[in-house]
């Protein structure tokens, strides 16, 4: 039987674990005869707790002026980087509408995700965008492409795991420092250094960052609250001590 994961675990990983896409808008037309041009730009990303992206845009910005014309809208997360041939690699195509939101809890999983958007959130240009997702399209690699339903693409609310969220990140960022270094070496595998903070967790795992670099890891299954969550930081940590 195969280990791989299941397409829309797939897609979600790489919506969850990627902290920048490619937002796909629709420009204005610059004569109104003409039909609206697709507008590409690169944009930073997190995710709220069941996982739908997160956009922190600037009404400056071409791609922000296009979403207000029509919201309808897309991103390409790339998970391809560091192939020797690129179209081997996993990479997923979002759809859906991106709306504004205010929403603290979740501007607050986008800052930690990027620390440098906390200098300019409170700008009164900038907002948060949320992107209802409607469906995916996933490439895997060299013949293996799936469609994923819009159902398949969050995870069920976990209304009490979101509410301890910022208790478990202080906790593990205050209190056990070495361990997310330890997660990061040896189950992420991104090699020895210290200094990785926990970012998110939700039903599915949790997110850490060094400096420019993200990781993402996976519970064995998903988990709905500071206990569950406790129960599978404690499994991973004997596991990169190779104690399990």
């Amino acid at each position: 039987m195969s280990d791989a994961p299941s397409p829309a675990a797939a897609a979600r990983r790489l919506i969850r674990g990627l902290d920048r896409a490619t937002l796909a808008t629709l420009s204005g037309a610059p004569d109104p005869r003409e039909s609206p041009w697709p507008y590409a730009s690169l944009v930073l990303v997190a995710t709220d707790p069941e996982g739908h992206p997160l956009l922190l845009l600037s009404d400056l910005a071409e791609h922000t002026k296009n979403l207000k014309r029509d919201s309808r809208a897309s991103l390409l997360f790339d998970g391809t980087a560091g192939r020797d041939d690129p179209l081997t690699g996993p990479r997923v195509t979002v759809i859906g509408n991106a709306m504004p939101i205010a929403d603290e809890p979740f501007l607050g999983r986008f800052t930690r995700r990027h620390p440098a958007a906390a200098a300019y959130a409170g700008f009164g240009d900038f907002h948060l965008y949320l992107l209802n997702m409607m469906r995916a399209h996933l490439v895997a690699g060299f013949g293996r492409i799936d469609g994923v339903a819009a159902a398949d693409l969050a995870t069920a609310p976990a209304a009490a795991l979101a509410e301890a969220e910022a208790d478990i990140l202080a906790h593990m960022n205050q209190d056990h420092p070495a361990t997310l270094d330890l997660y990061a070496e040896r189950i992420a595998g991104l090699g020895a250094g210290t200094g990785w903070r926990m970012t998110g967790i939700d039903a599915e795992g949790f997110d850490l960052r060094r400096g420019g670099c993200v990781a993402r890891l996976d519970f064995r299954a998903p988990v709905g609250d500071a206990e569950g969550a406790r129960a599978e930081l404690v499994r991973l940590a004997k596991l990169a001590r190779g104690s399990l």
